[in-house]
C-alpha cells in the first residue's frame, strides 16, 4: 500500500480551509496519508482541492473551481446590481441574504480588477453544496494570468480561522515572503508570495491574500503568472496584481456581503450532526515524539500544527533528517483504503510500511514510513527523510531513524494518552 505522507503543507491547508464545505470522499491515498501537507489540519478522506485555506494563500487555490470559494460582487459598467448590494437589499427586506450566482461572482471579480481582457471565466454560486468560487484569466497586455476569489464561513476564533492567516514554516515549504497583520476592525490578514511547486521544478508563482473577519467571514484571493495554476506555461515574470492591489481585492467589502449569502450548511455542521471528539494537541504530539527519539540523536528544530501534526529535525552528526507525524482519532472508516493486506498484530493493530522516493524534484530524497492503526481506529503515521526539509535535496544517504526505530516509536503506548 502506498503511504504518501509528504507534500506541500500550504496546498492542503488551503484545500481544507476553502473546501471544507464539501467533505467529498474519494479513495485518494495521498489525501488520506499526507500528514505534512495538511499543515495542522486533520487528515480526512475528502477531496483535497488546493484552496487558499491559509498561509499558502490562494496561491494554491485551484482556479479550476474546486479550490476557490466564490467571491462577492461589484457593479460593472453595465450598471447591473452587484452581488453584494443585491444580498444587502434582500437581507433588509427579508432578513436573510438571497443566494448569489456564480455569474454574479464572476462579474464582481471582473469589476474589481484593473482594465484588461478576460477569458476562461468559471464560477459557482453561494447555494452550491460544493462551495462558491469565481475565477478568470486576466490579461493586462503583459500576458494571461489566472486570478481567483474564494469565500467561506469559518467558526469565529476557531482553529481554522486562526490557521488561515498563519505564515507557514519554511521547513515545510519554501516561499519568498509572508506577512500577517490585524486590521482596524479586528480582522486578520495575510499576504503570501510563493510558488505552485514547493520543489520549484516549475516557475509558476502563486501569490495570495487571506482575510478572516471576527464574524467568521473568510475571503481568499489568489493570482498566478500563468493562465492556470497547473498545466499552462508561465506567461509573465510575476502575477499581474501588485501586493497592494491584491490586498484591495481581498478586502473589498462586497465579498463579506456575499459570504453572508452562503447557507449555514456550507459553513458549519447542522445541529443534528454529532460533535467529533477533540483532536490530539499538536504540542503534545511534538513533545511526545521528541521524548521517544533515541538519545543518540539531537533535536535541532521542531514545529507543527495546533492539532495532530508535528515534525522534528534530527541530527546524529552525519546530516539533518526531517521526521513528521500525524496522530488521529478513530479512522476505521478508511482502514480498508489505508492498510489492505498490512500486517496485523495480536492486539489488532495494523501496520503498513513503505520505503521509497521522497518529494519530487528534491535530488536523492527518500522517505521511510510506518503507518499504524489500533483496533479502536487510533492512527499514528510517521515518516522520516534523509534531508532536513522534505523539499530540499538529500543531506545524507538514509534517514537518521531506522525502519525498526520508526516502528517502535509509532507503536509506543504513549500515543494512547493523546488520542
Amino acid at each position: 500500500m502506498s503511504v504518501d505522507q509528504h507534500s506541500n503543507p500550504f496546498e492542503e491547508r488551503l484545500s481544507a480551509a476553502l473546501h471544507d464545505t464539501g467533505n467529498v470522499f474519494e479513495a485518494d491515498r495521498s489525501a488520506l496519508t499526507d500528514g505534512g501537507r495538511t499543515w495542522g489540519r486533520r487528515m480526512r478522506v475528502r477531496r483535497r482541492a488546493a484552496v487558499l485555506g491559509g498561509a499558502a494563500g490562494i496561491a494554491l487555490v485551484g482556479v479550476g473551481g474546486a479550490l476557490l470559494l466564490p467571491g462577492g460582487s461589484g457593479g460593472g459598467e453595465d450598471g447591473r446590481t452587484s452581488a453584494a448590494s443585491r444580498a444587502e437589499v434582500t437581507a433588509g427586506a427579508q432578513g436573510t441574504p438571497a443566494p448569489v450566482s456564480g455569474e454574479e461572482l464572476i462579474r464582481t471579480l471582473k469589476g474589481l480588477l484593473p482594465d484588461g481582457k478576460f477569458s476562461g471565466e468559471e464560477g459557482r454560486g453561494t447555494d452550491s453544496p460544493l462551495g462558491p468560487f469565481a475565477k478568470v484569466v486576466y490579461n493586462d497586455g503583459k500576458g494571461p494570468a489566472a486570478v481567483g476569489i474564494g469565500l467561506q464561513r469559518v467558526e469565529p476564533g476557531g482553529s481554522q480561522a486562526r490557521e488561515a492567516t498563519l505564515c507557514p514554516d519554511k521547513v515545510l515549504a519554501p516561499y519568498d515572503s509572508c506577512a500577517t497583520s490585524t486590521l482596524a476592525d479586528g480582522s486578520k490578514f495575510m499576504m503570501f508570495k510563493g510558488y505552485m511547486d514547493p520543489d520549484r521544478h516549475t516557475d509558476t508563482r502563486a501569490w495570495s491574500a487571506v482575510l478572516v473577519t471576527p464574524q467568521g467571514q473568510m475571503v481568499s484571493a489568489g493570482e498566478w503568472n500563468s493562465a492556470a495554476e497547473k498545466g499552462e506555461p508561465v506567461s509573465r515574470p510575476a502575477p499581474p496584481l501588485s501586493a497592494s492591489q491584491l490586498r484591495e481585492l481581498a478586502t473589498a467589502p462586497q465579498w463579506r456581503a456575499a459570504v453572508d449569502a452562503i447557507p449555514e450548511r456550507a459553513g458549519k455542521p447542522s445541529a443534528a450532526s454529532s460533535t467529533p471528539p477533540p483532536s490530539a494537541d499538536g504540542s503534545a504530539v511534538r513533545e511526545t515524539l521528541a521524548g521517544l527519539v533515541p538519545d543518540r540523536l539531537e533535536v535541532v528544530s521542531k514545529g507543527g500544527q495546533e492539532e495532530e501534526y508535528a515534525y522534528l529535525v534530527l541530527d546524529d552528526g552525519e546530516g539533518k533528517s526531517f521526521v513528521q507525524i500525524n496522530v488521529q482519532r478513530d479512522m476505521r472508516d478508511v482502514a480498508h483504503q489505508l492498510y489492505g493486506s498490512a500486517e496485523t498484530l495480536p492486539d489488532g493493530t495494523q501496520v503498513a510500511t513503505q520505503q521509497g522516493p521522497g518529494e519530487k524534484g528534491a535530488a536523492g530524497v527518500v522517505m521511510w514510513t510506518v503507518d499504524t492503526m489500533r483496533a479502536d481506529g487510533r492512527r499514528v503515521v510517521i515518516s522520516a527523510f534523509n534531508t532536513g526539509a522534505q523539499h530540499e535535496d538529500a543531506t545524507r544517504d538514509a534517514p537518521a531513524l531506522s525502519m525498526e526505530e520508526i516502528r517502535t516509536i509509532a507503536l509506543s503506548p504513549r500515543w494512547d494518552d493523546l488520542t
